[in-house]
């Protein structure tokens, strides 16, 4: 079987953003990421890195043991890149999309893993102009792990929903709170991943697509969530990136609650039902297209429900374990996203009250997301 580090301590968070560099003049993406990257001080280094595309930077925070110490580094290393791209002629953003940017103006960075996926998926790696926030939650125990993953694998389209933060693309509103949803989705390997069930099952399945050069390894398995094994975590992947950083900061306590509560069920030995792959998919479709506003399907009701309330019993059901884990602060900051609230939601307003500028509206984002 893999090798694996699910060895604790347990509940220790990790927060990876993805953010957008811009020229600060024209407000459209900029490639300059090698000079940010050149400008980085050597106690941040590491947490400063490249992604497929020369207009993208990704920070990461550390294992942190709360979600309060994520979000705190989070600020530092926002403020960090936010002042190295202005004293560059550059603005550092965040969004699920560039509203208005093109992928044809982008450039690869000069990576081996990076040229190799170009080389793989041409023009379908050439589009992924995207901007997602990945929360990381530290695992003890494979079997563990898996169970927890395959928990929150039902409330994926439910987390889209709230994060839903990329209505516009290429210069057009799409119709859709997230538009990044189906950018990523011509990738393989991406979005509801198999109910896996154990760690043995897990492990053989990564192992025959290795086995068949499907894959490299299990970091070529980009699922909304996902165990990482070297890393002893459960990889939430569903977000679109959050213009603003308590959104963010939220939207993780909400992911750690939720993997504390689906421990505890593992550790009360009590069996997940396995919810039709299908049937997820068709909620993830239904968050990406009406964000907070959507109708999903309650698996448990047999019926479709707002996404709203299902928002709201979710809260309620995970304040005890938000609690124990000393982020109930950072949980309330979920509320900010509901009652038409997203960043979506506020994307489209600015945009209809300031006559459809969408460079106005990236200078807005600029402003929102900056600590």
């Amino acid at each position: 079987m893999l090798e694996h580090r699910f060895n604790g301590p347990p509940f220790t968070i990790g927060i990876e953003e993805e953010l957008m560099l811009l020229d600060a003049d024209r407000l459209d993406l900029a490639n300059e990421i090698e000079a940010v990257l050149d400008a980085v001080p050597a106690q941040l280094e590491g947490q400063v890195k490249p992604e497929l595309m020369q207009s993208v930077l990704e920070v990461a925070t550390t294992p942190c043991e709360d979600v309060r110490s994520a979000g705190e580094q989070l600020r530092v290393l926002r403020h960090s890149v936010a002042e190295i791209a202005e004293r560059r002629g550059l603005l550092v953003a965040a969004a699920g999309t560039h509203p208005f940017a093109l992928w044809e103006d982008q450039k690869i960075v000069e990576r081996p893993r990076y040229r190799e996926l170009i080389d793989e998926l041409g023009w379908v790696a050439h589009q992924e102009l995207i901007f997602g926030t990945h929360v990381h939650v530290a695992i003890e125990g494979p079997d563990k792990a898996i169970y927890v993953a395959d928990g929150i694998r039902r409330y994926l389209p439910l987390l889209l929903a709230l994060s839903a933060n990329s209505p516009f693309w290429r210069g057009e509103l799409t119709g859709m709170m997230s538009s990044r949803t189906p950018i990523f989705r011509a990738f393989p390997r991406v979005g509801i991943p198999p109910h896996y069930g154990t760690w043995e099952i897990y492990s053989h399945r990564v192992e025959q697509m290795m086995r068949g050069g499907a894959i490299d390894d299990y970091t070529f398995l980009w699922w909304d969530v996902r165990p990482h094994p070297r890393f002893g975590t459960v990889e939430t992947r569903i977000f679109d990136q959050q213009t603003s950083l308590e959104h963010t900061v939220g939207l993780a306590a909400l992911t750690i609650a939720l993997a504390h509560r689906m421990s505890r069920l593992y550790d009360e030995e009590k069996p997940l039902v396995e919810h039709l792959t299908e049937l997820i998919d068709d909620n993830k479709v239904r968050a990406a297209l009406g964000g907070m506003s959507a109708r999903l399907i309650d698996f448990w009701r047999g019926e479709q429900v707002p996404a709203e309330q299902m928002a709201r019993g979710l809260l309620d059901e995970l304040a005890d374990d938000a609690a124990e884990l000393g982020c109930a602060a950072e949980l309330a900051l979920v509320d900010e996203l509901l009652e038409g609230r997203t960043g979506a939601s506020r994307q489209v307003a600015f945009w209809q009250h300031h006559d459809e500028d969408l460079t106005g509206l990236v200078r807005e984002i600029a402003a929102d997301s900056r600590p």
